[in-house]
Parts: C-alpha cells; sequence; structure tokens
C-alpha cells in the first residue's frame, strides 16, 4: 500500500474479457479491447499483443482513426516494454502523424513525453529533448499538472544520461512529488512513470555509491509494481535489489531476488535472466560452492550468447570468474583458458578498463608460474589499457560537461526568449489601441446618445465593447488562429469606417485561397498596430480612404500579410507630424513593439533578417505619392483545440 498515493479505481478485467468473449458486433468488439489492451499494455503484454492483433484486423475494414491512433500508441508502448525500441519509434512515428492531423494538444504533448522515452533509450538525446520542448509549449497553452510532472521525469533521465546526478535527482524528485500530490485520482500510467522515477533514483544512489538509499529505491519500484500488476520489467527490478543488496554483503537477501528475477515470467528481458544467473552464480562462488556457480555461470552464458554484442562484457565477466573458480581448485590449464577466453571477450567488447583488469589477472597468473616473460608482457598492456581508460574518463568527462553547458545555455537562451516574448506580448497589449482611437469611438457613441439616436448607439457601442472584449481575451493567449486574427481587423476596421470616418472609409480582407485561415495559427494581435498605422499617418485629414490587408501564403512557415493605404505618403506624413501638433502626439508604439515580438518570433532564423518592409507607392506617370504598403512576415504556429 502506497501512503499519501489513492489506488486508481480496479477495471474489472474478467468482466470484460466475458463481455468481449460473448460480443460479435466489431466496432463493439473494437471498444472492449481498447479498454482491454489500456491496462495489458502495462501489465500483460502477450495477451495485450494477442488482442492488437485482432484489433489491426477489424480496423482493415473499418474506417476508425481514433482507434487507429490508438492500436499505434499501445504498440509503441508494449514495444517499448519488450525493448524492441525500432519498432517503438516507428508506432509512435505514425501515431504522432495521426495526431498532428486531427489530436487534441492534450493527446499530442502526452504522446510526445512518451516519445521522448523511447527516443533516450535509442540513445537519440537530441531528439528527446527537441520532442520534450514541442511539449512544453503545447503545456504553455494548455496547462496539465499530470503531463508537466511526466516531463519532469523525462528530463531527470536526460541528467542521468549525462551524468550530472544532482540535477537528475533533483527533477526525479520534483517528479515524485508532483504525481503523487495530484489532486485527481492517480491513473496505471502515473505509477508506471512512478516506478520509472524511483528507477532512476536507485541507479543514481547506485553510482554515488550510496547502498542504502539505492535498495530502498529499488524495493518501492518492486512493492509498486507488483501491487499495481505492472509486471513487464519486473526482472530488471530484482535484479537491482539483488545487486543492491549483494553489494552490501547481503548475499541471502541477493539470492532470493536473483532467484525472483530469473522465475519471473512477465518480463521478457533474457538479459536482465541472464544477468540473475551469473550473479547468482557468483554469490555461491563467494560461498565457495563452487560447482553450483560453475553450473549457474553455464546458465547465463547459455542465455547472454544469444544475445547481440552487447552481452560481451558479461560473458568476459563470466569468464573471469570462472578462471577464479578454477584457481582456487589449482586447475591451472582450465584457468589460463578461461582467463584467455575474458580477454577474447574484452577485446570483442572494446572495453579498456575490462581489458585492464583481465590483463593484470593473466599477469598475476604468468607471474605464479615463474613465466616472467608473459608476466610482464600482461602487465605493460595493464598499464596501456589502464591509461587509456582513464584518457576516456577524462575525454567523456569533458564531453559531458559540454553537454551539460549547452543544454543549459539552451534552455536559459529559451527561457529568456520566451520571457521577452511575454513582455513584448503585455506591452503590445497596452500599446494596441491608442487613446485618440478609443476617445474619437466614444465620442461618437456619445453623440448618439445625446442625440438621441438610441439604436445606433447601443449598436456600436456593443461592437466596441465586443472589440475590447476580444483584445482583452487575445492578451493571454500567445497563439490565436489567423480566423480570429482576421476576425478582430475586421472588428477595428468596422468601428474606424462607421464613427471615426462617417462612412468614407472603405476596407478589404484578401485571403489567398491556399491559407487555411481555420487551423493556421499566428502570434496574437501581429497585425492591427500597422492597420491603425495607416489610419493614423497615411489616412488621417483625408475624406475618404482605403485600407487593403491581404494574405497570403510565403512559404510553408510563414504568412506574407501587406496593409496598403491610399493615404499620403510617408513624406508628407512626416511633415505633418512635424507642423501638426496633433499628429506629432501620436506615437506608433505598437508597430516598434511588433516588430521587437518578430525578431523574437523568428529568432531562429538569420539575425539580418528584414520581417517587416515599407514600401512608398508612387504613381508612375505624376510620380506622386499615392499611398504606402506593409509587408509582414508572420510565423506560422501550431494552433491546439482544447
Amino acid at each position: 500500500m502506497f501512503l499519501g498515493i489513492s489506488l486508481p479505481q480496479p477495471l474489472n478485467l474478467s468482466e470484460l474479457e466475458y463481455k468481449l468473449k460473448h460480443q460479435r458486433e466489431p466496432h463493439q468488439r473494437l471498444v472492449l479491447i481498447d479498454k482491454l489492451a489500456a491496462n495489458y499494455a502495462y501489465t500483460n503484454l502477450a495477451r495485450a499483443q494477442t488482442l492488437l492483433q485482432e484489433f489491426y484486423i477489424i480496423l482493415e475494414d473499418h474506417d476508425d482513426p481514433d482507434r487507429l491512433l490508438n492500436f499505434h500508441l499501445y504498440s509503441a508502448t508494449i514495444e517499448n516494454q519488450l525493448y524492441r525500441y525500432e519498432r517503438a519509434n516507428y508506432h509512435f512515428t505514425e501515431a504522432i502523424a495521426i495526431l498532428e492531423e486531427r489530436g487534441t494538444a492534450k493527446q499530442q504533448a502526452e504522446t510526445y513525453i512518451d516519445y521522448s522515452g523511447t527516443c533516450i533509450n535509442l540513445d537519440e538525446m537530441e531528439q528527446a529533448l527537441y520532442y520534450l520542448d514541442a511539449a512544453e509549449k503545447l503545456l504553455r497553452s494548455f496547462p496539465d499538472e499530470r503531463l508537466r510532472a511526466r516531463i519532469t521525469c523525462r528530463e531527470g533521465f536526460l541528467h542521468l544520461h549525462y551524468s550530472d546526478y544532482p540535477r537528475a535527482i533533483e527533477l526525479l524528485l520534483e517528479a515524485d512529488r508532483s504525481i503523487t500530490m495530484l489532486e485527481q485520482p492517480l491513473e496505471l500510467k502515473d505509477y508506471y512513470f512512478l516506478t520509472l522515477i524511483h528507477s532512476g533514483l536507485g541507479k543514481i544512489y547506485e553510482r554515488n555509491d550510496d547502498r542504502e538509499k539505492s535498495i530502498d529505491a529499488y524495493l518501492k519500484v518492486v512493492n509498486m509494481c507488483e501491487t499495481m500488476g505492472i509486471r513487464t520489467r519486473l526482472s530488471w527490478h530484482y535484479l537491482n535489489v539483488g545487486n543492491g543488496y549483494s553489494a552490501s554483503g547481503e548475499q541471502e537477501q541477493a539470492e532470493t531476488y536473483y532467484r525472483r528475477a530469473i522465475e519471473v515470467a512477465d518480463d521478457s528481458s533474457e538479459f536482465a535472466r541472464a544477468s540473475s544467473y551469473a550473479n547468482l552464480g557468483f554469490c555461491h562462488l563467494e560461498k565457495q560452492d563452487y560447482p553450483q556457480a560453475l553450473q549457474l555461470f553455464d546458465r547465463a552464458e547459455q542465455l547472454f550468447v544469444k544475445l547481440p554484442s552487447e552481452a560481451y562484457d558479461n560473458l568476459s565477466t563470466i569468464a573471469s570468474w570462472r578462471g577464479q573458480i578454477f584457481q582456487e581448485l589449482d586447475q591451472k590449464e582450465n584457468t589460463h583458458q578461461q582467463l584467455q577466453k575474458a580477454l577474447k571477450y574484452a577485446k570483442l567488447n572494446d572495453d579498456d578498463k575490462q581489458l585492464a583488469a583481465v590483463c593484470k589477472d593473466l599477469a598475476a597468473f604468468y607471474a605464479e608460474r615463474k613465466d616472467f616473460e608473459n608476466a610482464y608482457r600482461y602487465q605493460c598492456l595493464y598499464d596501456d589499457y589502464n591509461e587509456q581508460y582513464n584518457e576516456q574518463v577524462d575525454k567523456r568527462r569533458q564531453r559531458e560537461v559540454e553537454v551539460k553547458y549547452e543544454a543549459e545555455k539552451k534552455r536559459q537562451e529559451t527561457e529568456l526568449l520566451r520571457l521577452q516574448a511575454t513582455k513584448l506580448q503585455l506591452k503590445a497589449l497596452r500599446a494596441q489601441m491608442n487613446p485618440h482611437f478609443m476617445y474619437n469611438a466614444l465620442n461618437s457613441i456619445q453623440n448618439f446618445i445625446t442625440s438621441r439616436e438610441i439604436a445606433p448607439a447601443a449598436k456600436y457601442l456593443a461592437k466596441f465593447a465586443q472589440l475590447m472584449r476580444r483584445s482583452l481575451d487575445y492578451s493571454d493567449m500567445e497563439i490565436i488562429s489567423l480566423e480570429k486574427e482576421i476576425e478582430f481587423l475586421e472588428e477595428y476596421l468596422y468601428i474606424n469606417e462607421k464613427l471615426r470616418f462617417e462612412d468614407q472609409l472603405r476596407y478589404e480582407i484578401i485571403i489567398d485561397e491556399e491559407i487555411e485561415e481555420d487551423i493556421l495559427g499566428v502570434p496574437t494581435m501581429i497585425v492591427q498596430p500597422y492597420v491603425e498605422n495607416a489610419i493614423e499617418h497615411g489616412l488621417r485629414g483625408k475624406k475618404s480612404g482605403l485600407i487593403k490587408v491581404l494574405f497570403f501564403l510565403y512559404d510553408e512557415d510563414t504568412i506574407l500579410c501587406r496593409v496598403e493605404d491610399n493615404g499620403v505618403g510617408r513624406k508628407k506624413a512626416r511633415e505633418r507630424q512635424l507642423k501638426d501638433p496633433q499628429f506629432k502626439n501620436h506615437r506608433s508604439r505598437g508597430t516598434s513593439i511588433t516588430e521587437k515580438r518578430l525578431e523574437v518570433l523568428h529568432r531562429s532564423g538569420s539575425e539580418d533578417q528584414q520581417f517587416i518592409e515599407i514600401i512608398d507607392l508612387v504613381d508612375e506617370e505624376t510620380n506622386v505619392a499615392k499611398g504606402t504598403r506593409v509587408e509582414i512576415k508572420i510565423p506560422v504556429m501550431e494552433i491546439h483545440m482544447r
């Protein structure tokens, strides 16, 4: 039982299995399999795989994108549990393709977090960081404490990978607190993440030689897995506990957990099982029970030789342990044979530390036999390999420091850009509507009221209130759809047309047919300052005017917006500013802030790239100014539905 943690509502698997057995209708079978697979993906992989085979067959005849998404997500989870990370990578890629077309923000964030775990397992750290960053961005707009805690867990494992143990411990403990303090009841998947957290902590404590804490962390994992039925990696967890007890000299306890690791049927890891046989054999070696030790080493070797080359270090270690036994039994030929075998595997593993250890044993073996020539040769090899190993350690530590520095630098730069964007967002809100516009609009409404024209007064007051409401609502969002940005512009231009220009202002908003304005996201309130500038500097004082706002798809990541007016042009507008105090007092704060926002949002590109271009429109025949065009390159941003 876990104190302070609410256990999830138990799923009646027997009842669901009974219903599935008697259900013939394909769609209903899909529903039942979906529920069962969600649980079995963490508790019963064999059954989950069988169910998903039928799941996929049914989906081939019944188009259901949501169920197909779940098929790939469950399959990815299962393949990851089975240590088949390339297959997991395939299913995650398929799932993400579906999600980015039709999924919600939280669905995407959860999948990105899950996929980052597979990326870590594949040693694709940059990819893992990319997807964690993508999930982080989504959660800024759609907060979720559960998913936030899972991101923290994954970040902890990234720091563990780079041997940044203090930061890894900090993040893993933070993730543990966040999950255990969730207000909602915990899900089975939350417990899965808790097992990851405490496994990571156990590994760090183990590497820091804090054996007591390491054992406690691994025992928490075992207790949680046994209680919740999360048995898919129990062999590894038992092995970890056994190693902890063995390092502490508690061999009896260690043997108990090594046997459990061998006997558990739910974990498919032959590697964990082989390691348990080998370590159990070492326990018997320590007790001088040599026949049993040799028998267990044979069992371990039989499993290891079937595994990929990553097992060479274990095979080398087993041969060395056998060499120790034969040395104790005074079987010199067998000792020599096993030490040479250990050397062969160490060379295949290309591990200087292991090569140094084996050469040291061989040097001692030849020295005891008074074969000083070979003893000297292997002593020299030991010195060489040991020096190479120390150089590798130094280089690895240097690389780890560099990686940690770059990661921290990137994190700080990202945070700085986010803060800059937030500050500019607030400034943009304050500069969004200049007081002159607001005063004129309210003054016009007041004139309707004093003239007892109640209907238009009520109509325009409602329009003005709606515009202000949108302005305040959008100020809380970093991203809105282009459709909403255009609606905001239409309301702003409508009020200018009716209240300030008394129907003498015409405006057009034109959207290229290639643009899907309802699904493309843009930074909030990015165009309005330039429309306002056109009105205040280009059209102010004119009896009639025309504003055109055009949107084109510049490239797949950028929208080109053109704001054109038929005003007096920039030169005459500047002359007015110098002569007329009214014009002089108008400050284009919104446009300067927007330019800074665009610089931040486009920061990934070239530093000297132009995001705003102002073009003077001139009559070709008379060479007289006929207006101004402003071209704005707006970054396309991801937008998600809640």
